[in-house]
């Protein structure tokens, strides 16, 4: 956990998996939609995502991104796609926790607070880069309260993880710490009909191949 205690900046991917697009009945980007996600919200394997009273809303609710997540090991600017993995330093699974009601609705939508609440990141301890095979052959599954409900490839990403590490390194120093959540594939609670939302007693687990297991229960805070 000590890697990941306080990253220097936590940068999230949006719109990522065409299947996730489609579920929320959005449009496929041109260009990584990105986000920043507050380093205070990171939790460790095992430890709840606690749900306070501010994002517990009348419509929509708190929902469930099974994601995978890399660590840059050194400072990057500029770094070409074919250059792209020698940056990387550790891998990890990641949940990006996010209040759909602040993301959608509240002021045209506000994704970096509705996805920074404490508590909101959990990461599984970060495993060597050069433990993982292909970041594009990685089976992702995630599971709610046992029940398989995402599971995808990573290879159906729509930007590779080296794409981007070069499009996000563009013009921009990303230093040496940066985590970047990749996306999420379809099967999020939105996008489930009847929507679904996380509520106190459920428990999150989020498994990728070769890189690890996440686990995390649901607390509504008082």
């Amino acid at each position: 956990m000590s890697l990941f205690l306080r990253p220097p900046c936590i940068l999230g991917v949006g719109k990522n998996y065409q299947d996730h697009i489609d579920e929320l009945k959005g449009d496929r980007p041109q260009y990584p939609v990105v986000f920043f996600k507050n380093p205070a919200s990171v939790i460790s394997n095992g430890m709840a995502i606690e749900i306070p009273p501010i994002a517990r809303t009348p419509e929509l609710g708190v929902d469930y991104e099974g994601e995978l997540a890399i660590v840059l090991g050194r400072d990057a600017l500029d770094v070409p796609v074919s250059d792209a993995r020698s940056f990387i330093s550790h891998v990890a699974v990641a949940n990006d926790v996010s209040q759909r009601w602040w993301q959608k609705r509240i002021e045209g939508g506000q994704w970096c607070r509705a996805k920074s609440f404490d508590t909101f990141c959990p990461l599984s301890e970060p495993v060597s880069i050069e433990s993982v095979g292909n970041l594009q052959d990685l089976t992702l599954e995630t599971r709610l309260n046992g029940e398989l409900v995402q599971q995808a490839n990573t290879g159906s990403m729509i930007f590779s993880v080296a794409d981007l590490i070069s499009q996000l390194t563009a013009g921009t120093t990303l230093v040496a710490g940066t985590v970047i959540l990749t996306g999420t594939p379809g099967g999020v609670g939105m996008g489930r009909v009847p929507q679904r939302f996380l509520r106190h007693g459920d428990v999150v687990n989020v498994t990728i191949e070769g890189v690890g297991c996440l686990s995390n229960p649901v607390v509504e805070l008082d």
